[in-house]
């Protein structure tokens, strides 16, 4: 099959988020189908990724939009009716651009990223298309209301939720759409009332995060990770540091704190002191997951599945986690990953976990299994085949 990516941001280097997910699943479809790649590039660094990924796509195209342009063209929609996230990624040159790819090539199938590419392909009816929604962003949204935020952020976030809400019916446009958790499914059925949608879960690089060779002897490093510009993490890691940590010191002194990932912003980097570390960019993650004794994601707003999650059970490192992403992963708690909401019984849970070299053991082994059997990168990648040739009629 001829088949088109097209993606609001350049799927390289593939470390976290939505750039992790297109270059995995476009990695292990090169062998069996012919790829294309429709992409913005923000910045000339972006630009100069185009040899590598011409190593798994047939043909990679750039629209250059910078960041600047795109905050511009927010301030001058900012009384549009559509979310800022569709308008940040408005462009002609995208348009024509993917006309003229169109024009050329057949394709039998075509992935759109995010509910941010929506429009460009919403009324193409003449070729198959899916909407790849990484989750339900209007639960996001929501769940973002509930945590307390200024005036200002406040206002602008109800507007943008409702914004979104309206604008996610556009995915009855599309053959397929395409959500990363059971509890964004379900969500967006109920709010839709569509039935064009169908499970496309995270995955793991079982050839990065490699399981069974963790040492479970230690008991000394609870860490998070995750890029740390990102409004979920950030909130995380500051209550955490503020409510979780310190019971968790009290019964446990030498236990330190690492918060991993790029682009920490302010509010991160001061929580570092002499039991907290802020890391900044990670390179070997996996070996950053190896030193810890336990994962931590208490996330308090958010949608589909947490790739930290996933990654830590992978190698079989315990995660304790919040609710957020967990009903998703359509597992127990303590199958590779103890789910608690309040911050007192998290605290708890932790220190359960860094009591015992039993128990971390046996819920590393248990996310071990989880893992392989159900997000396997090459594991998902076939699912994602199949919706292809199903829209395809193959």
């Amino acid at each position: 099959m001829k088949i088109l990516f097209l993606a609001n941001r350049v799927p390289y280097p593939p470390y976290r988020g939505d750039k992790l997910k297109i270059f995995n699943l476009a990695k292990r479809l090169k062998g069996r189908h012919e790829l294309y790649l429709l992409t913005f590039a923000q910045n000339e660094e972006d630009l100069s990724y185009k040899a590598e990924l011409e190593k798994i796509f047939k043909e990679v195209h750039f629209v250059y939009l910078p960041k600047w342009k795109s905050a511009a063209q927010c301030l001058t929609g900012a009384l549009s009716r559509k979310p800022l996230q569709v308008i940040y990624f408005q462009s002609k040159e995208m348009e024509l651009q993917l006309a003229k790819l169109l024009g050329r090539v057949h394709f039998d199938a075509i992935h759109v990223q995010h509910l941010r590419m929506s429009p460009y392909l919403a009324g193409k009816k003449d070729v198959p298309r899916i909407l790849d929604l990484p989750d339900a962003f209007s639960l996001y949204w929501e769940r973002r209301k509930t945590v307390k935020r200024g005036l200002l952020t406040t206002i602008f976030e109800n507007i943008e939720q409702k914004r979104v809400l309206a604008y996610e019916p556009i995915l009855k446009e599309y053959d397929m759409s395409l959500v990363c958790s059971q509890e964004d499914l379900e969500y967006m059925q109920k709010t839709h009332h569509t039935n064009n949608m169908r499970l496309l879960p995270n995955g793991v690089d079982m050839s990065t995060f490699t399981a069974g060779d963790h040492d479970y002897s230690h008991n000394n490093t609870i860490l998070f990770t995750g890029n740390m510009d990102y409004a979920p993490n950030v909130d995380a890691v500051i209550y955490f540091t503020q409510l979780i940590l310190p019971a968790i010191r009290e019964k446990m002194p030498h236990v330190k704190f690492v918060i991993a990932g790029q682009r920490p912003v302010p509010k991160v980097s001061e929580l570092a002191n002499e039991y907290v570390t802020v890391t900044g960019f990670v390179k070997d993650l996996a070996a950053m997951y190896n030193s810890a004794s336990v994962v931590v994601a208490p996330l308090r707003f958010g949608a589909g599945t947490q790739n930290k999650v996933l990654e830590a059970m992978a190698m079989g490192i315990p995660v304790v986690c919040s609710n957020i992403g967990f009903g998703g992963l359509g597992i127990q708690s303590g199958e590779g990953a103890v789910m608690q909401t309040d911050p007192q019984e998290f605290a708890k849970s932790v220190i359960a976990i860094l009591s015992s070299e039993t128990e971390r053991r046996m819920i590393g082994n248990e996310g071990m299994r989880v893992i392989k059997t159900k997000f396997d990168w090459d594991v998902v990648s076939l699912t994602l085949e199949q919706y292809f040739k199903e829209i395809a009629g193959k």
